[in-house]
């Protein structure tokens, strides 16, 4: 259509919300919480090994279903995903969270996430056969790693100004990310030969909020054990972070991975839906797991 998404979406939007996250990420932020390498390894092991795996062996009962299997690769993939850089710190923030260990995890998640992901994705889905590696990341480092430094480099020269004006980073992510889901919402539904039954569509919602709440409950227990060393704060960051599936960065990924799949389509269905389940609930939990905090805080 009008909008060329081959063109304006796989390069110029996904480059700019990465412009974008390395122009607005405060550098120093991350420094005060580098040294707590516990927590950092506790939220990537978590994410990038644990969950996809964990996913994985879910995945198997499930095979034997009539859930549709395209469906199914699609939560695959999910878990495959690295932390979101902007939901989890944003609900952190929210609670009185650690927020700089939330930060740190986002960025560094979504840095591990550029090599981990792919290889992740190879390694469940098997589309190693189709897909050449040194397209694959050629592509990410094209249009994640090269504009986010970008963007950290004319931070340095401009950061007066940032903090002076405080542009809204937020609204302009938000704006280029609502294009990246409306094309690959079009690209899903306009495809006449999309097989997706209501029924497939409704278990797969369930299974992703109880996914969420089963995970979220995981981390909460291990990191406020007897003994461990983590503090309320650092709790709330480690549910989120370890949870949360980055969208910003899946999405396009998944258009490089599986490029001319006939189902990339649904394989995106779990993601998109995931993204705002995952904001939704930790919207909602937001006021409980504050009065916990601040109760254990006393």
């Amino acid at each position: 259509g009008p909008l060329k998404p081959e063109i304006t979406i796989t390069y110029i939007a996904v480059s700019a919300i990465f412009f974008n996250s390395g122009l607005s990420l405060k550098t120093e932020e991350l420094t005060s919480a580098l040294m707590h390498v516990k927590l950092h390894l506790f939220v990537q092991i978590f994410t990038l090994v644990f969950f996809p795996t964990a996913i994985w062996v879910f995945l198997q009962l499930l095979s034997i279903t009539p859930i549709n299997e395209w469906l199914l690769k699609g939560l695959q993939t999910v878990g495959c995903m690295p932390p979101p850089v902007s939901s989890a710190v944003i609900l952190t923030k929210a609670v009185g969270g650690n927020e700089a260990a939330a930060i740190f995890n986002s960025a560094f998640g979504s840095f591990l996430g550029i090599v981990i992901t792919p290889l992740l994705l190879l390694l469940f889905l098997g589309s190693s056969s189709s897909v050449p590696f040194t397209s694959i990341f050629s592509q990410l480092f094209m249009t994640v790693v090269v504009p986010l430094i970008i963007g950290q480099i004319v931070r340095r020269y401009i950061k007066d100004w940032l903090e002076r004006k405080k542009p809204p980073f937020g609204a302009i992510s938000s704006c280029v990310l609502l294009m990246i889901i409306y094309t690959t919402f079009c690209d899903t539904f306009a495809n006449p030969n999309i097989d997706l039954d209501k029924f497939s569509l409704i278990i797969v919602v369930f299974i992703i909020f109880s996914v969420q709440m089963s995970f979220m409950f995981l981390t909460f227990l291990f990191s406020t054990r007897n003994n461990s060393t983590f503090t309320p704060a650092d709790t709330v960051a480690i549910v989120f972070c370890s949870t949360h599936k980055s969208l910003t960065l899946g999405i396009p990924m998944l258009k490089i991975v599986f490029a001319g799949y006939e189902h990339l389509s649904l394989i995106s269905v779990p993601l998109l839906i995931y993204h705002p389940a995952q904001i939704l609930l930790g919207s909602l939990l937001v006021p409980t797991i504050k009065s916990w905090m601040v109760s254990r805080q006393k």
